[in-house]
């Protein structure tokens, strides 16, 4: 795969100085270097001490990924809401995780578009995933398509430039939700579970805003977006504030109101094209479990 950019600055500088600005890490720049890469300037070929000039055009092609062997191929087609030559977003359906364990090595999304990616023999195999989602959780989950374009994102990551929105259906104290309103309350591990985490003064700090859409009874639609990714946060936050998931039995979420996993669902996700440099808004409909739920609110 190549790219090119245009020197603009009008300082002399270093090749891998400038490639850094552009997101290049030292990483890349070894692959290219030892595993059959290039790096050009003005069509010929240089090393990274090479000084640019105002105006070179700098081009760099890097070598095509080669699939994980142990990564199994699970061929059940998959819901791609978007997708160009950098980036596949799909719809993750529930009950399903988004990579591989030790003992379920397959089924998951990470196999799903493996073999969509070899079907379409795509010249990178390798699968990259920038954004996970829980096993029974549904919505948007985004795979870049090289290790470049998977670096890149992951800056936009750190910067908390990725922005996703959840939909959810919580219970219990519904009466006491506000209209809009940010929890902040620290999660550390349940010394009871390997699994489960509680609220503990000792834990990660962690911080979740929500809007309240619509509700009834004791229950109630909220849109969420997370400033801290700490594990089951969503989760955790409700049943601290006496909400928890509907179908979310592991933090007290009812069990009676036809729904049998935890009702979260990633709706939006908006980030900057790293090559393009636009803003991509995407979206995705509720899955039909929660949306039967939503229409009787």
């Amino acid at each position: 795969m190549e790219f090119s950019w245009t020197v603009e600055k009008k300082e002399p500088q270093q090749v891998k100085t400038f490639l850094k600005e552009q997101g290049v890490s030292k990483g890349l720049l070894a692959k290219i270097k030892f595993q059959g890469g290039k790096i050009e300037v003005n069509h010929s070929v240089e090393n990274v001490l090479y000084k640019l000039a105002f105006g070179d055009q700098v081009k760099i092609t890097i070598p095509d990924e080669k699939e994980h062997e142990t990564l199994l191929v699970d061929d059940v087609p998959i819901e791609i809401i978007f997708e160009d030559e950098h980036y596949l977003v799909v719809n993750k359906p529930a009950g399903i995780a988004s990579i591989p364990a030790q003992y379920h090595p397959n089924g998951t999304m990470a196999n799903r578009v493996k073999a969509y990616l070899k079907a379409q023999n795509y010249q990178d195999q390798v699968i990259h995933v920038v954004t996970r989602l829980d096993r029974d959780t549904t919505g948007l989950m985004l795979f870049a398509k090289h290790g470049f374009a998977h670096a890149m994102l992951d800056q936009e990551l750190r910067k908390k430039e990725v922005i996703k929105i959840y939909q959810a259906l919580v219970g219990g104290r519904v009466s006491d939700l506000k209209e809009h309103e940010t929890i902040q309350l620290p999660i550390g591990r349940d010394l009871s579970s390997i699994i489960k985490r509680t609220i503990v003064k000792t834990g990660q700090q962690a911080k979740t805003e929500y809007w309240l859409m619509k509700g009834k009874d004791d229950v109630a639609l909220v849109n969420i977006q997370l400033h801290t990714g700490r594990t089951h946060q969503i989760r955790v936050h409700f049943e601290a504030i006496g909400c928890p998931l509907l179908g979310d039995d592991m933090y007290g979420g009812k069990m009676n109101k036809g729904i049998e996993r935890q009702a979260l669902h990633c709706c939006q996700l908006s980030f900057i094209h790293p090559f393009t440099k636009q803003r991509l808004e995407l979206t995705s409909p509720l899955a039909e479990d929660m949306k039967k739920i939503v229409d009787q609110l």
